[in-house]
């Protein structure tokens, strides 16, 4: 139960790595805010709550501040603490060569994957700095390496960069903030697409350009699986990573990133 009466905000919680924390981190103890511009979520928080759990489902837009800023005031209130934070908001919205991106393509990726762990590492930090502990864990990717993806590299190349300084600054508040960096994940399919445009024969060439890259860059030669994501994240959100922060953990059978 490393998590026996903890308050933890895991967001993105609605499908995939998100929901898998949240259930596992429910299982050992922790009193959960999930968080998702879906629906979905709620349906996560009631499945923890018939299972005996502590949780609460919120939908919100998190690359919006003030939805960030109001997530975590309500965390706070409900259960008088924010122990851990899982930022987990973020994924490839569209998978092309870089040439063939435009502009506002461009926008809508870096608003995806950077703003929401952004602006949810800085709404989560006065509570934090007030209770006088807390950690962070970044949901990054290990495609800051990959094909297809440059904008959505460069936002996950910022949240590497986002919890190595923040790490550093926190040092010494008794704050840590560490990251993960899952590779390619099987999961069931998205019920919410992240992409919701008609796919060309040539779009679904490029996406699985993605696909046989990632399985040849893993030194396993194989998608992880969501319960390999999410011990890796509440690893680093335990007590079991006291001495471990500014860390980028990749997770993707060998492929560093």
């Amino acid at each position: 139960m490393r998590f026996s009466r903890k308050s933890m905000v895991v967001t993105g919680a609605a499908q995939g790595i998100g929901r898998q924390v949240a259930i596992e981190a429910a299982a050992e103890g922790a009193r959960l805010t999930l968080v998702d511009r879906s629906p979905l979520v709620e349906q996560v928080a009631s499945e923890i709550r018939d299972g005996g759990g502590e949780a609460i489902g919120i939908v919100a837009d998190l690359e919006s501040w003030d939805a960030n800023v109001e997530v975590m005031e309500v965390a706070n209130r409900t259960y008088r603490a924010i122990d851990v934070l899982v930022t987990n908001v973020g994924g490839a919205i569209w998978m092309k060569p870089y040439q063939h991106f435009d502009d506002k393509q461009i926008i809508a990726e870096i608003q995806r994957s950077l703003f929401p762990t952004l602006w949810g590492c800085r709404a989560v930090l006065p509570h934090m700095l007030e209770q006088g502990r807390g950690a962070i864990v970044n949901v990054s990717s290990i495609a800051t390496k990959g094909i297809n993806r440059v904008p959505y590299a460069a936002a996950k190349g910022g949240v590497n960069g986002l919890t190595a300084a923040l790490a550093f600054e926190l040092g010494t508040r008794n704050i840590r903030v560490n990251a993960v960096a899952p590779g390619g994940t099987t999961a069931p399919p998205r019920k919410v697409p992240r992409n919701t445009e008609a796919q060309s024969a040539q779009d679904k060439a490029w996406i699985q350009e993605v696909v046989d890259q990632t399985i040849e860059s893993s030194h396993m030669k194989r998608y992880g699986l969501l319960r390999e994501m999410s011990g890796a994240i509440l690893f680093l959100a335990s007590d079991a990573a006291s001495y471990i922060t500014g860390t980028v953990l990749p997770v993707g059978g060998g492929d560093q990133g």
